[in-house]
């Protein structure tokens, strides 16, 4: 007969390796003990409370390159496609691609655009911050089973106080403003609900198999076990983050499930005590970690062949730590950015969207006074670590164990010990990882209750202020998502030494009009970061504006040396070269840009302009015809091909393009003119009067729309209907003086008919 789950007549078991648990401190908390149901109400509704003002954002940030100007967010492409590109809809086997691979995630905004039939930033916030609280109410679960027993973990709540209190401080923590506000964070939003979940398919594996006597699996459920590897191939296609629930699984099988003692001198005796239990969990435990550890190594090999076999290719700027050549100063410098990270958990007030060029420097000398920041953080990691594995209360022990487990392993792929990775911090990569770090601070506030009610008063004070100044400050940091201008000029305050948020606020001030503004902040980017091409290319495009052909010349040419394969800035440069009668030199450009990125519709728009500058027509018409063959909605190239055939009087070539072009950007107006003009020459008068009628409705406004067609009506021998084109045309702009030509004209004519 089973024993009891309730307490009643406990079969007797040894003192060390099978501990009874005990739930009573949990009631020292100073916290209400809520059931499930209205614990997850509050959990979820401050959790999205937090960051619900952020639905009324724009796209910002990375926002901009994963959905406005990725094309796998459109249904026009093809689910296969989307499964063949990165996160940032490039080719995963492109020298350019990160090798971010989230196919579920940009999926998921693919639903976003489909269903809001387009791209609204509200949907897609909504979508975030629900998702935000969802995954909020899972960790409820989820602390239940870490904080609890693994027998009563999926059946009732367990430590309700503890998993409350953890759960609220999650929810409301600004560290996950990032995630919730920036909609690509949705990424991180994905992969810790399926990370979650699938924690809790493997606690359910587990304890199918419980053992009768020793509550201790002696078998499990193959397909919970499953079900549980599944998800974290799901999560490993939201975020690359995901694969590391595998070693939370692990090491909640090892220390919760099966108790193994981590401190070593202590084996023996643990050994010792288990020689009269059964023992064949031992075989379970193997098989169950064999099966982990299969299912992992065969995850990360099928996302390495995806990636091509080759890891992303980083900029020194992107991640400078990870370029020192010393080994020693190498680790140190991670060893301090693993501290500001965990600083960023304890003190969320220093963020910013952005850190890396020079936001955090570089340690270069054994002298840096940061090396004691660095020493510090491995001295009191070290210390926890031990402290929570020697532990002689076996429950803390385990759920120490635990916390730490959760704060390390999700942060291990963003270590850099394993690859480079192409930031220095990044606060969203802290999501799952900060859900260790609320366990030990709820463990430490149990334990410090214990003392005395004095304890208990101080620590419901300090949790009521850490919980409202956590609101407030999310709040405060979701406000300053809502825009690009308010998210960089907030991040200058906390990074005012990093170059790329210099150049994005001159992106920003550039957008607005503010260009003199801009230019100052593209040089002060520059200056912070002497090599920063982006920086160049975008301030050498201003100052050609500006006629200043010479010094944007200068700073192109220094980018491409700084990165020959920079193919934008090839580009321009051939058009500032071209602007300047260098012909040659431009051709150059434009050839080394379309070698280095052979689908680059504009730069053969721009080479097709080149050649019809220097009266080469049937090359010009080639560019143009390769840049609509790269992109069939290229407008531009469409136009200036229509325009070339119909002035080399090659018409029926004209119309063949113009109608090739319709059919690609039927929206669009001036295509429409474009055909009528070709149409009208080839005396097809009615034809042409359709194309214009046609372009009219689409622009009703445009002046010129109304005079070509008073020309057409001109032509065709209606003068009466040329005369209302042309006065509607005077109407829309009275400085149209052929208009004014035309009508004195055709009311002339007029005139002498009567």
């Amino acid at each position: 007969m089973k024993t009891l789950r309730n307490g009643h007549h406990p079969r007797p078991t040894p003192s060390y390796c099978i501990p009874k648990p005990c739930f009573d401190d949990d009631d020292c908390l100073p916290v209400p003990k809520l059931s499930f149901l209205p614990a997850a109400a509050i959990v979820f509704l401050l959790g999205t409370a937090c960051f619900a003002n952020s639905c009324n954002g724009d796209f910002v940030f990375d926002d901009t390159e994963a959905i406005l100007n990725n094309a796998d967010i459109k249904s026009d492409v093809s689910l296969a496609k989307l499964f063949q590109h990165d996160f940032w809809g490039t080719k995963l086997d492109s020298n350019s691609s990160h090798k971010s691979y989230r196919p579920l995630t940009v999926l998921t905004f693919r639903w976003n655009y489909y269903f809001a039939n387009g791209l609204h930033p509200w949907d897609f916030h909504v979508v975030n911050v629900i998702l935000h609280g969802v995954v909020c109410v899972l960790f409820l679960k989820v602390f239940s089973c870490l904080f609890g027993n693994s027998v009563f973990c999926l059946k009732q709540f367990s430590a309700p106080k503890s998993s409350f209190l953890c759960a609220l401080i999650y929810s409301v923590h600004p560290i996950h403003t990032e995630n919730v506000a920036g909609i690509v964070g949705r990424a991180d939003l994905l992969c810790a609900l399926l990370v979650g979940m699938s924690l809790l398919c493997y606690v359910q594996a587990c304890i199918s198999g419980e053992d009768e006597d020793t509550e201790i699996p002696t078998d499990f459920s193959l397909p919970w076990l499953l079900l549980s590897t599944i998800l974290i191939a799901l999560a490993m296609l939201c975020k690359e983050q995901g694969i590391t629930a595998i070693g939370i699984s692990s090491a909640y099988d090892i220390i919760v499930v099966c108790r193994i003692d981590l401190f070593p001198f202590r084996q023996k005796k643990y050994i010792q005590e288990t020689q009269n239990v059964k023992n064949s969990w031992w075989k379970s435990l193997i098989l169950r970690q064999f099966i982990l550890l299969v299912c992992g190594l065969l995850l990360l090999g099928i996302r390495w062949r995806v990636m091509g076999s080759t890891t992303p290719t980083f900029q020194h700027a992107d991640n400078p730590h990870s370029f020192i050549s010393s080994a020693f100063l190498r680790l140190v410098n991670y060893s301090y950015i693993y501290a500001l990270n965990f600083w960023l958990l304890l003190n969320p007030w220093w963020l910013c969207f952005d850190w890396s060029m020079g936001c955090v420097p570089t340690i270069e000398s054994v002298v840096d006074p940061r090396i004691g920041v660095a020493l510090l953080f491995w001295v009191v990691l070290i210390t926890l670590i031990l402290t929570s594995i020697s532990y002689p209360v076996e429950h803390y022990k385990r759920i120490l164990s635990m916390g730490f487990a959760i704060l390390v392993v999700p942060f291990l792929p963003a270590s850099n010990l394993f690859f480079r990775v192409g930031f220095v911090i990044a606060e969203r990569i802290l999501y799952l990882p900060s859900a260790g770090f609320c366990m030990l601070v709820v463990t430490g506030a149990r334990m410090f209750c214990q003392f005395s009610s004095v304890a208990r008063k101080v620590v419901a004070s300090f949790f009521l202020f850490l919980i409202v100044i956590y609101i407030f400050r999310s709040v405060q940091r979701s406000a300053e998502w809502l825009t690009e201008s308010e998210l960089f000029i907030k991040g200058e305050k906390v990074c005012p030494l990093n170059a790329k948020v210099h150049y994005n606020i001159a992106k920003v001030k550039a957008d607005e009009g503010a260009i003199d503004f801009a230019i100052e902040k593209y040089h002060l980017a520059i200056k912070l970061y002497p090599e920063y091409d982006q920086a160049m290319n975008n301030l050498a495009n201003i100052l050609k504006e500006r006629n200043k052909e010479e010094e944007a010349r200068e700073l192109l040419e220094k980018a491409v040396q700084i990165r020959p394969s920079f193919a934008a800035a090839w580009m321009n440069l051939g058009i500032v070269q071209a602007s300047m009668k260098k012909y040659d030199e431009a051709l150059v450009s434009y050839t080394n840009a379309i070698r280095h990125r052979r689908n680059y519709p504009d730069c053969f728009y721009n080479l097709g302009n080149l050649f019809l500058e220097t009266k080469r027509y049937d090359l010009a018409l080639q560019a143009w015809k390769n840049a609509t063959i790269r992109k069939p909605t290229h407008l531009s190239s469409w136009s200036n091909m229509i325009i070339l055939l119909d002035s080399l009087d090659d018409l029926k070539a004209a119309e063949a393009a113009g109608y090739s072009a319709i059919n690609h950007l039927p929206q669009e107006s001036i295509l429409y003119l474009h055909l009528g003009s070709v149409l009208g020459k080839m005396d097809r008068y009615k034809e042409s009067e359709q194309s214009f009628l046609h372009a009219i409705k689409l622009m009703p406004t445009n002046s010129r729309y109304y005079l070509n067609l008073g020309v057409l009506y001109h032509r065709w021998g209606k003068f009466s209907e040329a005369v209302t084109a042309y006065k509607k045309s005077l109407s829309l702009d009275p400085t149209q003086k052929n208009a004014q030509q035309y009508l004195q004209t055709v009311q002339k004519k007029i005139n002498r008919q009567m």
